[in-house]
């Protein structure tokens, strides 16, 4: 019985580690759109093509985006949100 005890209290404690480091992970990280490769971007289209990771069909498509880290977008040659939405897609 205790082994129960210390293992549901060790994956208690891993679970609440990676809960509380989640919002930290996100903060260092920004949109970067028009780099991502066909299949993988991170969510849906701009254009309301799809709604989903993974659907892009093509490279480095302006309303397709990939999770960076924060600062690094252009020096991938990628666009902000404010820049693709001021381009009217």
């Amino acid at each position: 019985m205790k082994q129960t005890t210390m293992i549901a209290a060790t994956a208690a404690s891993l679970l609440t580690l990676v809960l509380a480091a989640s919002p930290a992970l996100a903060a260092d990280k920004e949109k970067c759109y028009g780099i991502a490769k066909a299949g993988q971007n991170d969510c849906a289209s701009t254009t309301g093509v799809h709604s989903c990771a993974g659907q892009s069909k093509v490279d480095m498509d302006k309303a397709e985006w990939k999770y960076v880290a924060a600062g690094t977008c252009k020096d991938m040659k990628g666009l902000t949100a404010d820049e693709v939405k001021k381009m009217k897609m």
